[in-house]
C-alpha cells in the first residue's frame, strides 16, 4: 500500500497511521493543508473492506475539508481521522481512548470533531487524552453537537438553489427527498417541515423513518429508491458516492443539495449533472455549518452570532458558484474546486 500512488493523494502535508493491538484500534489521520490554520475535520468510525479503502477515504475527505474551510472563511486547514471498525468484539471506550492518544501524538496539527459513527460520548473519551478535540457538549467554550448547524447551512443553501433554479423565495411547497436521517438529516427534515416543505425520506433505521412520518408527515420509501423520487430536491445526507453512474439516470430532482460528504462518485459526475440540467450544490460548500461552529469553539471564545454570520455566507458562496457555472458552462463542483484552490494558493 503506497500513499504517494493513491489516486486521492494531493501533496498532503502528512499522513499518520496508528495501531493499538490491545484494543484493536487502527486508524489513519490525514493532514491535507495547514495553510489556513491547524487542520480540522471530523473522525469517521466505519467498517472498511481494506486498509487501502480507509486510507483513500482519509485522503479524499481531508482534501475536501481544506476546500470547505477555505471557502467558509474560517482559520482552519483540512484534515480527517478515519478509524477502522474492528470485525471482532471490542471495548469502545478503550478504542477511543487509544485514538485520543494517537491524535495527541500528532501534536496539534490536527484537531478532531464528530463525524459518522462517532458519538458525543466518544468525543468526551477522546477529550480525556488530548486537547486537540472540538464539538464538545461540556467545557468552557463547548459548542455542543455541530449537526444542527450543518443542517442550518444546508437549509439556507437549498433556499439559494431554489431561488437560482426556479426564481422562488423560500421552501414552502417544495418536495425534498432526504437520503439518511442521522443527526444532520433528521434535523434538516425538521427544519424543512417547519418551512412548509413536503418530505420523502429513507433510512436503514426504520425507527427514524417512522418517527419522521409521525412528526413531519413524511412519505417513507426504500433506501435504494430515494434518489429516484419525483421531488424538487434530492438531499443526500448519508455516506458519500450516492451520485454515480447507476443512480444518475434515475434522478428526477432538478436540485441536489445535501449534507453528505463526497456525494459525487467522481468529478466526471458533475459534468453529467450539468448536461442533465440538474443544479448540484457542491457538498463541501453547503455542508460547512458544522465546521464553522467547531471553528468558533476552537478559538476559545464561542460566539453564536459569528457562527450565524459565517453560516449565512454559505448562500453567497453558492450564488457565486452558480453564477460562475452558468457563465462558463462549467460544472459547479469544478467551479467550487477552482475557488477553493485559488484561496489556498494566495
Amino acid at each position: 500500500m503506497s500513499i504517494f500512488s493513491n489516486p486521492e493523494f494531493d501533496n498532503h502535508e502528512g499522513v499518520y497511521s496508528f495501531a493499538d493491538p490491545s484494543c484493536l484500534m487502527r486508524c489513519f489521520i490525514a493532514v491535507h493543508s495547514t495553510k489556513m490554520g491547524p487542520a480540522s475535520g471530523g473522525t469517521r468510525f466505519w467498517t472498511y473492506v481494506s486498509d487501502e479503502e480507509a486510507l483513500t477515504d482519509a485522503l479524499r475527505l481531508s482534501k475536501a475539508m481544506s476546500y470547505k474551510n477555505a471557502l467558509a472563511g474560517i482559520p482552519l486547514g483540512g484534515g480527517k481521522g478515519v478509524i477502522m471498525k474492528p470485525e471482532e468484539n471490542f471495548e469502545r471506550k478503550d478504542l477511543f481512548t487509544a485514538y485520543g492518544k494517537a491524535i495527541d501524538k500528532v501534536g496539534g496539527r490536527y484537531i478532531t470533531a464528530e463525524d459518522v459513527g462517532v458519538s458525543p460520548e466518544d468525543m468526551q473519551t477522546i477529550k480525556a487524552e488530548t486537547h486537540y478535540v472540538a464539538g464538545l457538549e461540556e467545557g468552557i467554550a463547548a459548542s455542543g453537537d455541530p449537526s444542527p448547524h450543518t443542517a442550518d447551512g444546508v437549509l439556507r443553501g437549498m433556499e439559494e438553489a431554489v431561488k437560482h433554479k426556479i426564481g422562488v423565495e423560500g421552501l414552502g411547497g417544495i418536495t425534498v427527498a432526504i437520503q439518511g436521517l442521522g443527526h444532520v438529516g433528521y434535523d434538516l427534515a425538521r427544519r424543512l417541515h417547519n418551512e412548509g416543505a413536503h418530505l420523502i425520506v429513507a433510512d436503514i433505521n426504520k425507527y427514524l423513518t417512522r418517527k419522521a412520518k409521525e412528526e413531519f408527515n413524511a412519505t417513507i420509501v426504500s433506501i435504494d429508491q430515494i434518489h429516484a423520487q419525483e421531488a424538487d430536491i434530492f438531499s443526500p445526507c448519508a455516506l458519500g458516492g450516492s451520485i454515480n453512474s447507476d443512480t444518475l439516470p434515475d434522478i428526477q430532482a432538478y436540485i441536489i443539495a445535501g449534507a453528505a460528504n463526497n456525494q459525487l462518485f467522481d468529478n466526471s459526475i458533475g459534468t453529467k449533472l450539468l448536461k442533465q440540467g440538474i443544479l448540484y450544490c457542491p457538498d463541501y460548500v453547503i455542508n460547512a455549518g458544522g465546521i464553522i461552529n467547531v471553528a468558533s469553539e476552537i478559538s476559545g471564545h464561542y460566539d453564536l452570532s459569528w457562527v450565524d454570520g459565517k453560516i449565512d455566507k454559505i448562500r453567497s458562496n453558492l450564488k457565486e458558484v452558480f453564477d460562475q457555472s452558468a457563465r462558463s458552462r462549467t460544472p459547479t463542483n469544478e467551479v467550487a474546486d477552482s475557488m477553493a484552490r485559488a484561496m489556498l494558493s494566495k
